[in-house]
């Protein structure tokens, strides 16, 4: 039976232009080709969580522009509940800038707007589900309202700490399931520092090669299928999505993490973060 899912976390306008080779420092590259995309590793955790099943709400914050209006007319259609994002009066939505080269490598750089005012006091009684998905395009009062909410409501905690960013203490002993990518496990000590930390599993997702699951004593390497490469971005958010989708609808964490990773293999072979 599908399950709840509330994700706490940003939205972006996505402005992708794809590219034969990335640019270096101090270069331009033409001929180029462009396209808007619905983006942020919130939103699109969101997307991937209901394109999976379940049943999603979405807490976060969009400026009042065009953007931030066709943000959330995409996360509607995609039957997000997105009746938990509030619309900042003379705020930016945020926007990221990505460039994709011809192997689906990217470069992305985010102008934060609207997300860096999500506050915890926007939060807190909005996130109530079966599993609450938190990421760190917000600042750290929205993901520790969001941890509390969910404690309080015996709900999962799932982080995805992306940018790596120290970890909230209020998180320490929280039980949280937490999905950092390879480098994003180093900057943070590593898979058993971060589980001592939290008391819970830790998923290290490694792009081609898979994930790699620490629960306790015990390691699980999940291996992924080869493909070829389009698009690797928002292939982690991919991941974060059906994984919360997963627990939400009672699938033990490894069962997750594995319909996760399949997730996250697929989303690489179409252009777009949310494919």
């Amino acid at each position: 039976m599908p399950g709840s899912v509330v994700v706490v976390g940003s939205i972006n306008a996505d402005l992708v232009v794809t590219v034969d080779r990335l640019p270096a420092a101090g270069e331009t590259v033409i001929g180029g080709r462009f396209a808007r995309h619905g983006g942020g590793k919130g939103a699109n955790q969101a997307v991937a969580a209901a394109r999976a099943g379940a049943r999603v709400r979405f807490v976060g914050a969009v400026g009042d522009d065009d953007f931030g209006a066709a943000a959330l007319e995409e996360l509607e259609r995609e039957g997000v509940d997105a009746g938990g994002v509030a619309r900042l009066d003379g705020e930016p939505t945020g926007v990221a800038l990505i460039a994709v080269d011809r192997e689906g490598r990217n470069q992305i750089a985010v102008a934060s707007g609207a997300n860096a005012r999500v506050d915890g006091a926007g939060v807190g009684a909005l996130a109530a589900g079966d599993v609450c998905l938190l990421g760190f395009e917000v600042p750290d009062a929205a993901v520790v309202a969001g941890a509390r909410a969910a404690a309080e409501a015996g709900a999962r905690i799932v982080l995805n700490p992306a940018p790596a960013r120290a970890l909230p203490e209020a998180l320490h002993g929280s039980g949280a399931v937490v999905t950092p990518n390879a480098g994003e496990a180093e900057a943070l000590g590593g898979p058993r520092e971060i589980a001592a930390r939290t008391g819970g599993p830790v998923i290290v997702t490694h792009g081609a090669d898979g994930a790699l699951l620490l629960d306790g004593e015990t390691e699980t390497a999940i291996p992924a299928p080869a493909v070829d490469v389009v698009d690797t971005t928002g292939a982690g958010d991919a991941f974060n999505g059906v994984l919360a989708a997963g627990l939400a609808a009672g699938l033990e964490l490894e069962d997750a993490a594995r319909r996760a990773v399949e997730a996250a293999t697929a989303s690489v072979r179409v252009a777009g973060a949310r494919g």
